[in-house]
């Protein structure tokens, strides 16, 4: 059917269709409105699901586990502070290998107290084992949350899956989509059936001490899971694609990177803000490119190193801090391509708590790094930072080269 709905809704909708027989959450602005909705479908008989309310998040990261290990499809949803109070279920549900799926939408963790977005919430997760994948619109979010639970529940895979949104442009704004029916969705996504489950007559201790001789290998499982969803998360956008007629890239998504000699790298929204500027770039002579990043966990360093190795030079976005290094999609791009090409990559940290990035800026941001005409002005470590960007002073400089209004 096609709704005219939230961000927040539709991934209501989604946990619906999917069969999802489980749901634990406590609210924390600006996810609630997932929750409360599936509440509301509950009451109401039009999903067929167990909610539980908890007193934390910690509690509901606890349920979610519980549940999956019964047998259930489970879901949950969180943003920010109700992550960060999860983080020791969430490296506990990874360990344990539950194929549970979380949306978590995403806002700036504090202080100063803001409820605006920025990646700092998912990205601190990040080595928790959990695989993680930033969508950029409301068809995606619909899309992706489908296909998570083909991903999570594949044998050779087997971790929880993280579906981050951008708070508000997504969550609480109203675009419309295609949520398919029940029906449809069983015929690509079937009924989870576990390897095992627990089972009340037949009792086992589950998840309790490992000695050092054999931890090492339960953490050499969780990276094979990782690594094995590299193909699996290849094979069912191309299984959904063809049922569904749908395509949203698998780990990574290009824009216009054929002929591309200068490349945008981002994830989220701002990469959708990116295609305007690509446009841009194009009718002033620049080809430039988009390689939006999907999945971030597993992270796509084969598609980074052949989407990139050609180019002039690259501009990342990020719209997180590791602090004391650089921006971490920064981190991870330049690792990937660390001897296999000397592409000269910037970092520029943008849209921390909620700021505004337009194409404008990203225009003017992605110059600066693609251009050789810049070159007296110092950038550190081959580094763009915020601060370079809210320069006013420098932007002026920089509208003034390139004949810019």
């Amino acid at each position: 059917m096609r709704v005219l709905e939230t961000g927040n809704h539709l991934i209501a909708l989604v946990a619906r269709a999917v069969g999802v027989e489980v749901v634990s959450a406590y609210p924390i602005t600006p996810q609630t409105q997932i929750i409360e909705k599936i509440a509301e479908m509950i009451s109401n008989g039009e999903m067929e699901a167990q909610y539980i309310p908890v007193e934390s998040e910690h509690s509901a990261c606890a349920a979610l586990v519980s549940a999956s290990l019964t047998g259930a499809r489970a879901f949950s949803a969180t943003s920010a502070h109700g992550l960060a109070y999860m983080h020791e279920m969430l490296h506990y549900a990874a360990g344990i290998r539950v194929p549970v799926v979380m949306a978590n939408v995403n806002r700036a963790i504090g202080p100063g107290w803001n409820i605006w977005c920025d990646h700092q919430d998912s990205i601190s997760q990040r080595d928790t084992g959990w695989l993680q994948v930033y969508i950029s619109s409301h068809q995606e979010a619909v899309d992706t949350l489908i296909q998570a639970y083909r991903i999570t529940e594949n044998y050779d895979v087997m971790l929880p899956l993280m579906l981050n949104l951008d708070a508000f442009v997504l969550s609480h704004t109203y675009m419309s989509a295609d949520v398919p029916e029940r029906e449809e969705v069983e015929r690509f996504l079937p009924k989870y059936k576990p390897l095992w489950k627990l089972d009340t007559k037949l009792p086992v201790t589950h998840g309790s001490v490992v000695y050092p001789s054999e931890f090492s290998e339960t953490r050499q499982s969780m990276e094979e899971g990782q690594e094995n969803a590299r193909d699996v998360i290849r094979e069912v956008s191309r299984e959904f694609e063809s049922v569904f007629g749908r395509w949203h890239g698998d780990l990574v998504e290009t824009y216009r990177m054929e002929d591309a000699e200068y490349a945008i790298v981002a994830m989220g929204t701002i990469a959708s803000e990116a295609r305007v500027t690509v446009e841009r770039l194009r009718e002033h002579g620049c080809n430039a490119g988009l390689l939006r990043v999907r999945f971030f966990r597993p992270f796509p360093k084969d598609e980074i190193a052949s989407c990139l190795s050609g180019t002039k030079a690259v501009v990342v976005f990020d719209r997180d801090f590791s602090y004391g290094m650089s921006g971490a999609l920064f981190t991870e791009v330049r690792s990937s391509l660390y001897s296999k090409s000397d592409v000269p990559v910037f970092n520029v940290i943008v849209g921390l708590g909620g700021r505004d990035v337009t194409y404008e800026q990203i225009e003017q941001i992605s110059l600066l790094g693609f251009s050789n005409e810049l070159d007296e002005v110092t950038w550190g470590d081959s580094h763009l930072t915020e601060s370079h960007m809210v320069t006013f002073e420098l932007l002026g400089k920089f509208r003034e080269l390139y004949g810019l209004k």
